[in-house]
């Protein structure tokens, strides 16, 4: 989530202080507990091991990218099997998992009991215990920093500094288990959330930006550190502003020598982009030619809006994973789905719930 959702993060510090394959073969949902198949791109689709479309469906599970900064955790609220049971009753098969740089790396005074070997551990279990239940893990750096500067927050870009070590370090850690997905970024928003050419070239190339503090990595640096680190997982790449844009993903996909790149979308009511012209002229285009994984959407009580976006990536077979499975309270401008982690759904929660119950 950026920054630029003001109900949400208003919440948050609260509480923080196309030729379709057969439909048979779409969704890969089980209720077994099988191990999920490796992924990888084939044309403008996400396919598993047999050469099946898959179509991610899935949910945020925010936490981890800010428990560790804060001292007090690695997990908000619980990571055992009963919880993960309590998703798969919705349907899903994917969870998303957000990382901060500081506590996977082991820096910035990050306290030793939820940082380096003990976090890094901690998500490897996770990740196990996720792919044991038949559910793909979808990783993205979610909160990092330059420097000695805490990664208390969103960055506009990833940083030259740690963010490539972070990269080696994940795609070492999972490499041959291409059932993690990696998000290389959450949410870019170099030239101050412009949409422009000079976002773009900052979001592929990195180095000094406008808007941007620091030295930034591209998106190119860090598909060269994940592969030279000897992984071949699908590495998905969110727009700028905010993920929200795919305006000129194409024009800036980076070069991966295993052509295994997806566009990262975000899309919420309060978006720049919240249509479904703005869809078809955008993330549209971008889908004719690569798979789409829509990371996060919601909605601040707008569950309309949030009906005609599912609608809109179903009928492309693009994946699509919601914000967010935390407790956060029933009132649906804190984007919250559950009001338990049972599983209890919010009215937020209940119409993502309900399309998944109907989706094959």
């Amino acid at each position: 989530m950026s920054r630029r959702r003001p109900a949400a993060a208003f919440v948050l510090a609260i509480l923080l202080t196309m030729n379709p394959p057969p439909e048979s073969a779409v969704g890969a949902w089980s209720a077994s507990a099988d191990a999920v198949s490796a992924l990888h791109v084939d044309g403008n689709q996400l396919v598993d091991s047999s050469g099946l479309t898959v179509q991610v469906r899935g949910v945020n599970r925010s936490g981890t990218e800010y428990a560790c900064i804060q001292g007090w955790g690695i997990f908000s609220g619980p990571n055992d099997a009963a919880s993960i049971q309590a998703m798969k009753a919705w349907r899903v098969n994917a969870v998303r998992v957000p990382l901060n740089e500081d506590c996977w790396l082991g820096i910035n005074g990050v306290p030793t009991a939820y940082s380096g070997p003990a976090y890094q551990q901690a998500i490897k279990d996770y990740v196990s215990l996720l792919n044991q239940n038949g559910l793909y893990a979808i990783l993205d750096l979610h909160w990092s920093a330059p420097g000695t500067s805490a990664a208390n927050w969103y960055a506009p870009m990833p940083d030259l500094d740690h963010s490539p070590d972070l990269w080696s370090g994940v795609a070492a850690a999972f490499k041959g288990n291409d059932a993690v997905i990696f998000e290389l970024f959450n949410e870019p928003w170099p030239d101050s959330q412009q949409d422009s050419t000079a976002a773009w070239t900052c979001w592929r190339d990195g180095g000094s930006c406008p808007g941007v503090s620091f030295a930034a990595a591209g998106m190119q640096t860090l598909v060269n550190a994940v592969r030279a680190a000897g992984a071949t997982n699908v590495l998905v790449l969110d727009g700028v502003s905010y993920g929200n844009s795919l305006s000129q993903w194409l024009t800036y996909k980076p070069n991966d020598p295993l052509n295994n790149l997806a566009a990262a979308w975000h899309v919420y009511n309060f978006n720049v982009c919240n249509t479904t012209s703005c869809f078809d002229a955008t993330a549209g285009v971008v889908d004719a030619q690569v798979p789409v994984l829509a990371t996060e959407i919601g909605t601040n009580c707008d569950f309309a809006f949030m009906t005609t976006i599912m609608n809109w990536l179903d009928a492309r077979q693009a994946g699509y994973v919601a914000w967010t499975w935390n407790a956060w309270g029933s009132d649906c401008s804190s984007i919250a789905l559950i009001s338990d982690y049972a599983g209890t759904p919010t009215d937020y929660g209940q119409t993502y719930k309900l399309h998944l119950a109907d989706r094959p």
